[in-house]
């Protein structure tokens, strides 16, 4: 029996960008669609959330005064052209996907709606979650959060581009030591950085695990979902 059966993935908008972090990177694309196609083949349900920092950083990143509201807007529509991009990849490799939206955005995409989602789900589509929770002020983690806690998935994974959690810096500092599990509470304890501390709290709140796994090594996803020693989890 698989541990886990609904997922829900979070990307950086940056990851999708490859090395450059910006635009998209072709192969990099190409091999996240193949780990999730594999994932999807072997009977998970699963739903992504996904940044917009590789076309817009937030309205602190500009060299000029501009309002938070319109800077966190911006940044929302980002995730959502992110979500259509992501949907159209998945769809040219045969998979069934569809984008939901935070944004009132009629003519992109379909409104966020929980039943609508856990169908889509149930049926075997991929349900890429855009435009954030469609309020200022709120983070793509703590959307990542959120939506993981409305589809009532078993687990939220952050993909990132190392292989877990560490104690500080592992590209500054070769000592740093690397977790293979943590508790929330020592995560706070210890502050930690791994994802905001709105969508931590919401995690540990509602005692659904996090888990932190390098997509850049094609077989970690996999391997972590089915209980291998790779990445980082951590529980209540």
């Amino acid at each position: 029996m698989k541990p886990y059966k609904r997922i829900l993935l979070k990307l950086s908008g940056e990851y999708l960008g490859g090395k450059a972090g910006q635009g998209y990177d072709a192969t990099t694309v190409d091999s996240l669609c193949l780990q999730i196609q594999e994932i999807h083949q072997q009977g998970f349900e699963l739903a992504i959330v996904i940044g917009g920092g590789n076309f817009f950083r937030g309205a602190q990143s500009q060299p000029f005064a501009m309002d938070r509201v319109t800077g966190d807007m911006m940044g929302m529509m980002a995730t959502l052209m992110n979500g259509l991009y992501l949907q159209e990849a998945f769809r040219a490799k045969g998979m069934k996907a569809r984008t939901m939206t935070g944004l009132q955005a009629p003519q992109a995409a379909e409104p966020f709606n929980k039943p609508a989602a856990l169908r889509a789900l149930r049926a075997g589509e991929i349900v890429l979650f855009g435009g954030g929770t469609g309020n200022p002020y709120f983070s793509t983690d703590t959307a990542a959060a959120l939506r993981a806690l409305e589809v009532e998935a078993d687990l939220l994974i952050k993909g990132t581009k190392v292989d877990g959690v560490y104690d500080r810096d592992p590209v500054k500092h070769k000592e740093a030591k690397k977790y293979d599990q943590l508790t929330y509470a020592e995560v706070f304890a210890q502050d930690i950085k791994v994802m905001d501390q709105a969508a931590m709290g919401l995690l540990r709140e509602n005692n659904l695990p996090l888990g932190v796994v390098n997509l850049a090594r094609k077989q970690d996803l996999l391997d972590f979902l089915q209980g291998k020693a790779v990445g980082t989890r951590i529980v209540g």
